[in-house]
């Protein structure tokens, strides 16, 4: 029987289920200050985010391939699983050994690289085959609208009631309201937020447990994790690699969607340094962030609208000249109205997103779907990981030249000109690129 709505389907609600439970972290707005408070120093917070990339790099498409040889659903249970370990070895780690500390963020990152690659696909897949099954999947935009909505929302609440919660002297004062005569240090009031995480890990659980496999005898419910089955999900991803190399629009999609995720995302983790140089104060970048999240109510409708009334190639060209608006917007470091930039790298990325989700599934087969998804994340991620490491050593080279033109500046002051430097090279940066992808792809997309 054919539903109606596609949000009479489980597999559709669970799938925005998960993706609000998975990813509404409480900690987001104290990310970095999180690790410092623990102990960890920058060199250290660094290096346990590029072993984060690099483990979601390694297993982003042997991911996708065993959800498609052996079971989406049985992949996204075990991503909650590690969704739960992952915060529980740091929500009770004693911080009593600096060593013992680095571990455990080294475990909990490895984990949840592991399970960002599991969740990479295999989710979108299920849910896709479950509407093309049971509804129309032409219905498929306005669940990727409605998805990203409600997340923004469970990202409004939690960015914000993290920070809240982060932070003691609040914490102290609410307590105080309700007549507890308690006094918490920050050695306690910063583990709330990742308790709060861990709380939505049992729910990312429960949601994929009710989940329902669509492909019979892909359900995994018979098969075993063998050398056998190995072999298979490898010969599946060389088999979806050639399939996106054969296929024009599939690799024109990932391309462009890789180009604008990857510059963007690069933006995004350096949000609080280009707040503090934009003069805001820094409580506020809580409240800011969960403001900002708030525009995906809002532009869900508008992709969804982009996606029926133009071409690809257009899409593509307006999310070009997005990027590059905000690119130059950026470079300007106007106090207070800089925030304006940063709120479009934020539409940008959920246009990306939506975009490329829309496009892809509308092309690839479902025996493969998990794959050429976990594909798209794979590319992103390299990208994201390769733009990284080109930034840092741009900020060393920038800094030495800062250096050397003002001796008499501190390490703060240097420190923050060669960050504003940096930003002049990003739009050159987005150009280059973009008109690369763009002689390669520009025919393809037109054609569609």
């Amino acid at each position: 029987m054919t539903a109606s709505s596609p949000f009479q389907i489980t597999n559709i609600r669970m799938f925005i289920a998960f993706r609000v439970f998975f990813n509404a972290r409480f900690y987001y707005p104290v990310f970095t200050i999180l690790f410092l408070d623990y102990g960890l120093s920058i060199e250290q917070f660094s290096i346990l985010n590029t072993v984060w990339a690099i483990t979601i790099v390694c297993a982003e498409v042997p991911s996708g391939a065993l959800a498609d040889l052996l079971g989406r659903k049985r992949l996204l249970v075990l991503t909650s699983i590690l969704m739960i370990i992952e915060l529980s070895v740091i929500a009770f780690v004693p911080v009593v050994n600096m060593t013992l500390v680095f571990w455990a963020f080294l475990v909990n990152r490895v984990l949840s690289g592991l399970a960002e690659a599991m969740a990479s696909g295999a989710d979108e897949a299920i849910a896709y085959d479950s509407l093309v099954k049971q509804g129309d999947p032409g219905h498929w935009p306005r669940v990727l609208s409605v998805q990203m909505r409600v997340k923004a929302l469970a990202g409004v609440l939690s960015m914000t009631l993290g920070a809240l919660v982060y932070d003691p002297v609040i914490v102290n004062r609410v307590l105080s309201w309700f007549g507890f005569d308690i006094v918490l240090s920050q050695v306690v009031t910063m583990r709330f937020p990742i308790y709060l995480t861990l709380v939505l890990g049992f729910l990312a659980l429960l949601s994929t447990m009710r989940l329902q496999e669509e492909n019979g005898d892909l359900s995994g419910r018979d098969r075993e994790v063998s050398l056998a089955n190995l072999w298979q999900a490898g010969q599946l991803t060389l088999r979806a690699g050639r399939w996106i190399l054969q296929t024009p629009f599939a690799l024109s999609i990932i391309l462009f969607g890789m180009m604008y995720d990857h510059v963007l995302r690069l933006i995004i983790t350096l949000t609080s340094q280009y707040f503090r140089l934009i003069s805001l104060p820094e409580a506020s970048f809580g409240a800011i962030m969960a403001v900002l999240s708030l525009l995906g109510l809002v532009i869900p409708k508008l992709a969804e609208f982009m996606v029926g009334r133009f071409s690809p190639a257009q899409n593509a060209s307006w999310l070009g000249l997005l990027g590059l608006v905000t690119l130059l917007g950026l470079t300007g470091f106007i106090p207070y109205a800089g925030l304006i930039p940063m709120g479009l790298v934020t539409v940008g990325l959920m246009l990306t997103a939506f975009f490329t989700s829309h496009y892809l599934n509308k092309v690839t087969s479902s025996d493969q779907r998990a794959t050429v998804l976990s594909f798209k994340g794979l590319a992103f991620n390299l990208a994201y990981g390769i733009i990284g490491i080109l930034f840092a050593l741009l900020i060393v080279h920038l800094r030495g030249d800062v250096g050397l033109s003002n001796p008499n500046w501190t390490a703060e002051m240097i420190e923050n000109e060669a960050f504003r430097r940096s930003f002049y090279w990003m739009p050159v940066y987005f150009i280059v690129l973009t008109a690369a992808i763009g002689l390669y792809s520009r025919r393809i997309l037109s054609k569609q």
